[in-house]
């Protein structure tokens, strides 16, 4: 094999692994809302935070924005300890063609910025979130009519 399709073959699979992971994520998720295991804040946006998962929905400009974090798996780092990803929803819709930028201020002021890069529904990026205090995590977005949209979300950390 060519190292090119080892590459591409490797990928693929750490995208299928990716994709299953979200997956149960989600039933998790779903789960933790038959449970009472979730938590809303005083607007009534809901938050999970079990240490490994965080999902926090906000609305921008009228749009459904989902911010997920969860601890990054080895071999699924895409650029730190954590995987920061979006979701942006219209109507129930996903969007697909938006593209996103993001920014994290640490607990000690320094910050990063990084574009997310599109998986399924999600975009994401990775960020080394480790350290302790709160994170704040803003997005910027343009959709397709051109138009750009902010927003952010606090991200505590252990």
């Amino acid at each position: 094999m060519k190292p090119k399709q080892i590459t591409f073959g490797l990928f693929s699979m750490m995208l299928i692994t990716w994709n299953y992971t979200v997956q149960a994520e989600d039933q998790n998720m779903h789960e933790g809302h038959k449970t009472g295991n979730t938590q809303h804040d005083s607007h009534g946006e809901m938050s999970h935070d079990s240490g490994k998962m965080f999902l926090e929905k906000r609305e921008i400009d009228g749009y459904s924005v989902s911010f997920h974090v969860m601890e990054a798996q080895e071999g699924m780092r895409h650029g730190g300890s954590h995987n920061l990803m979006i979701k942006v929803e219209k109507n129930g819709e996903i969007l697909n063609d938006v593209i996103i930028n993001s920014k994290i201020i640490f607990p000690d002021g320094k910050d990063q910025s990084k574009a997310l890069m599109r998986m399924g529904d999600w975009y994401m990026n990775g960020y080394d979130l480790g350290k302790k205090g709160k994170h704040q995590m803003m997005i910027l977005f343009k959709t397709a009519d051109g138009v750009k949209h902010k927003g952010g979300v606090y991200y505590p950390s252990k």
